[in-house]
């Protein structure tokens, strides 16, 4: 899966494909199908911390930008990706670039588990929260007009940001939602919003999710 993954990446035009493992196993994978590997420590906190040591491994400059895509994504849309790095080649202000698109469910809106994300005008995060945002005060049964918007787990980052980004302290509302980005946030830093129509497919978290996959790719 994890090849797949690279070689749908691959396809969205980037410069260069690389996965970050912590299991030599996974990069023996890799290069058994002439994927570009790291090995990296198995201590990393996140997925950052993993992508900030691969980035040193890869001698990569702080002015460079680096998009993280999970291992477990095999369905993300290389156009999605594409999209994400060219936004904040296009966002000197912002730091990270990530996605998110619309909600036209309200229990999707009230669910803890769909992350959701309020930006500015000029496309930047203000916040993101598990809870429902922004909330409809007045009308609590029914969705925000313009519709709220579901955050997309796809990050685009500044190499020079992601060498800082371990040494941060905690926030205190990263804590409270468990959302790292969060982190960055509280620190100052700011992130750029890609609003896509095109979702990607669900992520595989369990036997059964990777066995719709295979299904998907007649495997």
């Amino acid at each position: 899966m994890v090849v797949h993954v690279a070689e749908r990446v691959a396809s969205a035009g980037a410069t260069r494909v690389v996965v970050a493992a912590d299991s030599p196993l996974i990069v023996q994978a890799c290069q058994n199908h002439s994927v570009a590997a790291v090995l990296t420590r198995t201590d990393h906190a996140s997925g950052s911390d993993r992508l900030a040591e691969a980035c040193d491994l890869l001698g990569l400059q702080d002015q460079d930008i680096v998009v993280n895509v999970q291992g477990d994504e095999p369905l993300m849309p290389p156009e999605l990706v594409s999209a994400v790095a060219q936004l904040l080649m296009n966002t000197p202000q912002a730091s990270i670039s990530t996605a998110a698109q619309a909600i036209d469910s309200l229990t999707d809106f009230q669910n803890p588990n769909v992350v959701k994300v309020v930006c500015d005008q000029a496309g930047l995060a203000h916040y993101f929260s598990r809870s429902p945002i922004p909330y409809p005060r007045d009308t609590p049964d029914q969705l925000p007009q313009p519709a709220p918007l579901r955050h997309i787990g796809i990050y685009g980052y500044r190499v020079g940001f992601l060498r800082q980004f371990p040494k941060l302290a905690q926030a205190p509302t990263e804590l409270a939602e468990s959302l790292e980005q969060l982190r960055a946030m509280w620190h100052g830093y700011r992130i750029a919003v890609h609003i896509t129509a095109q979702a990607p497919g669900p992520g595989v978290d369990t036997p059964a999710d990777l066995a719709r996959v295979r299904q998907l790719f007649g495997t």
